[in-house]
């Protein structure tokens, strides 16, 4: 198992306490964000959308590491909600050393009138609020000289598939406002790192538990524990883009040279 115990200390060099704050951390890979740093040391800040959950991820955590650990019950997917938070850390007086912009949503279906509710949640969801929550956060920690930042996008910001409209788009745009925004912040200290995973065994994607199963134990599917090291590891390391598995490798360029009336049989068969 990864330790970045070690990582944490370093940051330690600038003051006592480091603080990550996790956004979509009552489950799935967020929880898995929250165990790797809370095991190395790190208070936490951490928000989601299910209060029961978070309470007991919020309990359990500072229980059994000795961390400060602050639960925020909150919907990101609010036109304010980055400003919420932020505004809420400065009440708590909680310096963000480490944000992790995780939350996210998932849906297959085309966009019609009964999808339109779920494309605006996405989106801002995915794009508003992690952006803003980048430029808030994002400008305490220039000033400090130090911090960083982590994008959830994925594979699917490279396939543009009917089906995952809107949901592919947002990852695509992660993707690239992460990628400028390195270079904007490394010259303050400050590291900026995109996670582009590709087939993960998570609900998520609501797949069958016997294919993800199948899917790990071939090597197809990596575990989302072995994701979340890889990410830290990255950020850690100031990298731009964690993008590891062989399916980021092979499955993109397999899927761009579809030829699209085989893509339009395909979508017409699943829809």
């Amino acid at each position: 198992m990864i330790s970045f115990k070690k990582n944490i200390e370093k940051i330690k060099c600038h003051r006592e306490d480091v603080t990550a704050l996790i956004t979509g951390a009552s489950s799935g890979m967020g929880l898995l964000y929250a165990n790797r740093l809370a095991e190395a040391g790190c208070n936490l800040v951490i928000v989601s959308n299910q209060e029961k959950e978070l309470k007991e991820v919020g309990d359990r955590l500072q229980k059994n590491y000795k961390i400060k650990v602050i639960a925020r019950y909150q919907d990101l997917s609010h036109d304010d909600a980055a400003r919420q938070l932020y505004d809420f850390c400065k009440n708590q007086n909680v310096i963000v050393d480490i944000l992790i912009n995780n939350a996210g949503m998932f849906f297959f279906h085309e966009l019609d009138d009964e999808y339109h509710k779920k494309m605006e949640l996405m989106l801002n969801l995915h794009v508003m609020t992690p952006t803003r929550m980048c430029r808030i956060f994002g400008e305490d920690m220039k000033r400090r000289g130090y911090g960083n930042i982590v994008l959830v996008s994925s594979m699917a910001a490279r396939l543009p598939f009917p089906g995952i409209t809107t949901y592919s788009a947002t990852k695509a745009y992660l993707k690239s406002f992460g990628k400028s925004l390195y270079y904007e912040m490394r010259d303050y200290g400050v590291g900026v790192t995109t996670v582009c995973p590709g087939a993960i065994a998570t609900p998520l994607y609501k797949l069958n538990p016997k294919l993800l199963k199948l899917g790990v134990k071939i090597g197809l599917i990596g575990t989302p524990q072995w994701l979340v090291d890889k990410a830290l590891k990255g950020m850690f390391r100031k990298k731009m883009v964690v993008a590891p598995g062989a399916m980021n490798v092979y499955l993109p360029p397999l899927l761009a040279i579809l030829p699209k009336p085989l893509v339009n049989f395909i979508w017409r068969k699943v829809k």
